[in-house]
């Protein structure tokens, strides 16, 4: 049995605390299990007992958790006059593990989208983990824009009990992102008879029109839902592919198509597969599903 709770610092770089606020959603009984079982040592918006220049004087930190996108550019973006890199890498030299928190601290994100400063990438493309000893597992990407919560506590839980974890080829958990967001989709009745919906409403797919990504964006939204009842789709809002690495996209909640056929198809479907089922469903007019569920 372990003497002491493993620690974990959470560095906040270039970040909106989107991931932050995620984070503080989680269901109480599993965060009141999460700092009971870990000793957060340093977070810049939740502890008061300790600095960032402390954090930094320490020899070893068990889990280090990485919010928001990085850059050497201290006109940018700077802590204590020093840039998001260089604390980075201080801190990457104590870390066991390295979590990237969201989109940003995974591939830049938004801000890597900013044309005044090339210089934004996420953590793993912008350190050399092949310079720090202390580090025992590859950097695990857990992107969402924000993350799940439950995502968090999982990667944490796991790779504290068994040291490891299986990843993608994005460096993603696979037992989180396996699934697409399509899967549990209450919606996929729609989507299986091609009946269109609108933004916000209960019925209707909103793939065609709306500009859903959840056929090919690799996430568990509907699988392990939102506030332990909801998902994007389910209360109307298109998927937005956020944890995909070419997110953010433009005119995101737009269906891209050509002769009024969708560019892009659910993933790993053949295009003339996708396009002989459809032509099929379309013939067929479905009463139950063009009627409202409630008036």
């Amino acid at each position: 049995m372990k003497s002491h709770k493993p620690t974990i610092v959470w560095y906040q770089a270039v970040t909106c605390n989107g991931n932050t606020h995620s984070l503080l959603s989680a269901s109480s009984s599993r965060l009141e299990l999460f700092l009971n079982s870990f000793d957060l040592i340093y977070h810049p918006s939740l502890t008061i007992d300790t600095t960032l220049d402390d954090i930094l004087k320490l020899k070893d930190i068990d889990f280090l958790l990485v919010e928001g996108a990085i850059t050497s550019d201290e006109k940018y973006y700077s802590i204590n006059q020093n840039s998001t890199k260089n604390i980075l890498e201080k801190l990457s030299q104590k870390a066991k593990y390295i979590i990237s928190v969201g989109s940003c601290a995974s591939y830049g994100g938004v801000h890597k989208k900013f044309e005044q400063n090339d210089d934004i990438l996420g953590v793993e493309e912008i350190i050399d983990t092949k310079k720090y000893k202390n580090l025992k597992h590859e950097i695990v990407n857990l992107t969402g824009c924000p993350v799940h919560p439950e995502w968090i506590l999982q990667t944490v839980f796991s790779l504290n009990s068994f040291s490891r974890m299986s990843l993608d080829d994005e460096k993603r958990p696979r037992e989180l992102y396996s699934n697409l967001a399509h899967h549990g989709c209450t919606r996929n009745e729609y989507f299986e008879w091609k009946v269109e919906g609108d933004f916000g409403q209960k019925e209707g797919c909103l793939f065609y029109d709306q500009g859903c990504r959840g056929p090919m964006t690799h996430s568990s939204c509907n699988k392990i839902l939102w506030n332990d009842v909801s998902s994007k789709t389910r209360a109307g809002m298109p998927c937005i592919g956020c944890t995909e690495k070419d997110f953010p996209r433009e005119n995101m909640l737009e269906t891209k198509k050509n002769i009024g056929i969708p560019l892009d198809v659910p993933l790993g479907i053949p295009k003339r597969a996708y396009l002989s089922i459809t032509g099929v469903a379309k013939t067929f007019k479905i009463d139950r599903l063009n009627k409202k569920l409630m008036d």
